[in-house]
C-alpha cells in the first residue's frame, strides 16, 4: 500500500481522492487550512488531518516524511486580496511551493488539479496561474501529473449555485450537448476524483485533458 498526502483533502475534489484512497487500504494524510471537513462519513476518520497554512511549510513539512505520492488539489475560482487569496498566488504560488517540498522530500509522485480553461467572468489570471504551476513542476526530480478537467459538478459543490450544478449535470448527461462542449465538457466530482487518485498510484501520462481523465476514471 502507498502514503498519500492530498493537500486540499478537505475540499471539493480532495475528499474524492481521499476517499477513494483510504477505500483501498492506503495511508492518507491531508493538509488544508481548514482541516478535518464537518463530515459524517466513516472515510473521514481513517485519514490523517492536519490544518495548516501552506505557505508556512514548517508547520506541515513533516507530513511528507515516508510519502509515496502527493496531491495539489488547492484552487481558488474567487478572489479576496486582502486575505492573500488570488489567482497568482492560490492557483500558482501554492501549486509550485508544494512541489518543491514534495521533491525535497522525495516522494515519487507529485499530481496537479490544474484546469482546462477560466470559467465565464473570471480574470485571466485564473488559468495564467495554473500554466505557470504546471510549467514549473515538469522538469522536478519526481513524477509529475497535471490534470485539465472541464467544469466539475456534484453534491457539495462551493463554487457554483445549484441551479448552475443542475445545469452541468444535465449537459454532461446529454451526449450531444456534451461532446460539442470539448475541453469544456463537464465532469462529475467522483470522475475527477477518482482519475486524480490513479494518476497518484500510475503517473504514466504528464497532462490528462478532459478525455483522458474520463478514461482513466473509466
Amino acid at each position: 500500500m502507498s502514503t498519500l498526502l492530498v493537500v486540499g483533502g478537505s475540499g471539493f475534489i480532495g475528499r474524492g481522492v481521499c476517499r477513494f484512497a483510504v477505500r483501498d487500504d492506503h495511508e492518507v494524510r491531508s493538509v488544508s487550512r481548514s482541516g478535518r471537513p464537518d463530515v459524517d462519513d466513516a472515510w473521514v476518520d481513517a485519514v490523517s488531518w492536519t490544518s495548516a497554512d501552506l505557505f508556512s511549510p514548517n508547520a506541515w513539512r513533516d507530513r511528507l516524511d515516508g510519502v509515496d505520492a502527493v496531491v495539489h488539489a488547492v484552487g481558488a475560482i474567487t478572489e479576496t486580496p486582502t486575505e492573500g487569496v488570488t489567482f497568482e498566488r492560490v492557483n500558482g504560488d501554492a501549486a509550485v511551493l508544494t512541489a518543491l517540498e514534495a521533491e525535497r522530500a522525495g516522494a515519487d509522485a507529485f499530481v496537479f488539479l490544474s484546469a482546462a480553461a477560466k470559467p465565464p467572468g473570471v480574470r485571466n489570471a485564473y488559468l495564467t496561474a495554473k500554466r505557470r504551476a504546471e510549467a514549473a513542476i515538469v522538469d522536478l526530480d519526481l513524477d509529475t501529473v497535471s490534470l485539465r478537467p472541464g467544469p466539475v459538478y456534484g453534491e457539495g459543490q462551493p463554487h457554483i449555485p445549484d441551479v448552475a450544478d443542475r445545469v452541468l449535470r444535465f449537459a454532461a448527461s446529454a451526449p450531444p450537448i456534451a461532446s460539442r462542449l470539448g475541453e469544456s465538457r463537464p465532469l462529475s466530482v467522483d470522475t475527477v476524483a477518482r482519475a486524480t487518485y490513479r494518476a497518484a498510484l500510475n503517473p504514466d501520462e504528464r497532462l490528462l485533458d478532459v478525455s483522458d481523465i474520463r478514461d482513466l476514471a473509466g
